[in-house]
């Protein structure tokens, strides 16, 4: 037997609570109603309905206001929005702050009671979502460098300790985080993420730590930062190293005191937050140069998870690739690819600079464009076939080139030349030496070079030449 929905009815207008509690109960649901958003936020650490019903305008806290916080905290509780006061501007900041429906006053009450069931049904599909995500491996790897961050978020995840993660880009660092906060005590407080690289300088601070109504230009409203949001909870700052200075101050004295200030405000807020940061860039190398408080470093580096790059976990290639062609043919309600033996050879041999992320896309471009549902090697990306290019009897080697180096920018590498020049350089004097047997001076001649310069420019790229002949240059 199937329990009835929960919907909480907020408005502080008496006749709209009776008269939606009177149709709510007709249709079978439970309801309880609330004259103001006063408290609500602490009555959902205790129980949480299936539905929040709230007007926008009321005493102590506006139905806006509640519903980020809601949204928040709980992004799969479906909140409706009332107002007698509709206007373009409040619906439009009730959709922007994840409103599930806008109802207008006054409004028809089979439709509102038809609205309030479809989301019953949708926050029903979430949690029975979130439950099979709960049940689903947080990460997946079986590589004995994956075996170690295993047992490290074993170990660290019924504390509140806190945590630095670091590997390359890609590599999962958020997924550890997540990991580390569902298995913890803290698993049914909010897990808020925030990525330093992706706040505008001017706007971290009140992005951190909100700010009071009228504390600058656009202020228009008092906003929680992503500290208060948190409360109980996790605090995951992904890529702690482009922290700007002033803020790096700022979270140090969060850390060590356990209390802030919003943007314009007087009043000292304390919070109970676990911290987890993460970075791809070498933090004792930031700190040598300045551009990284040490005191930060070490309040952070308490506990560190490093994620290994895929190339360094090759084994895990196809067990991840499997799981995400899965994951890309549910998402598009199509049959899954499955990859022949040559394209998992193939894959195996590239280096991934993108890493699980790269692999990742890879199979939803897989998914999408591969004609075949046996994946072999020339049906890969271009990208990544390009990597092993052969040229041709009608390709030259500028083409090639071309090729190689297209692909390295789509990857976001930078600094081409410094591994592009001696590579060209290696390979013609190596070419040169075989060619003359050795010789180095016709090999210099070959190259349009000198001897001194040819033999210094294979002591500079340690290029072993050989014992040259015993009469050469005689």
């Amino acid at each position: 037997m199937t329990r009835e929905p929960k919907v909480w009815v907020i408005d502080d207008d008496r006749s709209i609570r009776w008269v939606l509690d009177r149709a709510l109960r007709k249709a079978e649901m439970h309801v309880t109603c609330f004259s103001n958003g006063v408290g609500i936020i602490e009555a959902l650490q205790r129980e949480q309905p299936d539905v929040i019903l709230t007007d926008i305008r009321m005493p102590g806290i506006d139905g806006l206001d509640l519903l980020r916080q809601v949204t928040a905290r709980y992004p799969g509780l479906p909140v409706i929005i009332m107002t007698a006061h509709s206007d373009l501007d409040s619906a439009v900041s009730a959709f922007h702050s994840g409103a599930f429906e806008y109802l207008p006053k006054p409004f028809d009450l089979d439709e509102a009671v038809s609205q309030i069931s479809r989301a019953c049904r949708r926050g029903r599909d979430e949690r029975t979502e979130e439950v099979a995500e709960a049940k689903a491996p947080d990460i997946i790897g079986e590589a004995p460098a994956m075996q170690e961050v295993f047992r490290a978020i074993g170990r660290l995840a019924r504390s509140n300790i806190t945590v630095l993660i670091n590997g390359e880009s890609g590599t999962g660092k958020e997924l550890v985080a997540r990991a580390l906060h569902r298995h913890s005590p803290r698993s049914d407080r909010p897990f808020i993420a925030l990525n330093m690289a992706a706040i505008p300088r001017d706007l971290l601070e009140s992005e951190l730590f909100g700010h009071e109504r009228g504390s600058f230009t656009g202020a228009q409203a008092r906003r929680e930062g992503r500290f208060e949001q948190a409360d109980g909870g996790t605090l995951f700052l992904d890529e702690i190293g482009d922290m700007p200075a002033e803020m790096q101050t700022r979270l140090l004295r969060v850390l060590a005191d356990g209390e802030f200030y919003r943007v314009g405000g007087m009043a000292p807020i304390r919070v109970d937050v676990r911290i987890i940061a993460a970075t791809h860039q070498n933090l004792e190398e930031l700190v040598r140069q300045g551009r990284f408080r040490e005191d930060l470093f070490h309040r952070l580096n308490v506990i560190r998870i490093h994620l290994p790059a895929l190339r360094d976990r090759r084994e895990d290639i196809p067990l991840l690739m499997r799981h995400f062609l899965a994951q890309a043919a549910l998402e598009l309600s199509c049959e899954p690819k499955s990859l022949l033996q040559g394209a998992i050879d193939h894959l195996k041999r590239l280096d991934w600079p993108g890493n699980v992320r790269q692999l990742e896309n890879a199979a939803r471009w897989l998914t999408v464009m591969a004609s075949s549902k046996h994946i072999q090697a020339e049906d890969l990306p271009p990208e990544l076939n390009a990597t092993f290019v052969e040229p041709s009897n009608d390709d030259s080697w500028e083409l090639v080139l071309r090729r190689w180096s297209r692909q390295k920018l789509n990857q976001g590498q930078e600094a081409l030349l410094d591994k592009a020049l001696p590579a060209f350089e290696r390979i013609m004097i190596q070419s040169a030496l075989e060619h003359t047997g050795g010789r180095r001076q016709e090999a210099a001649r070959l190259l349009g070079w000198g001897r001194n310069t040819l033999t210094r420019k294979i002591k500079e790229l340690s290029i072993d030449s050989g014992d040259p002949p015993a009469n050469e240059d005689s």
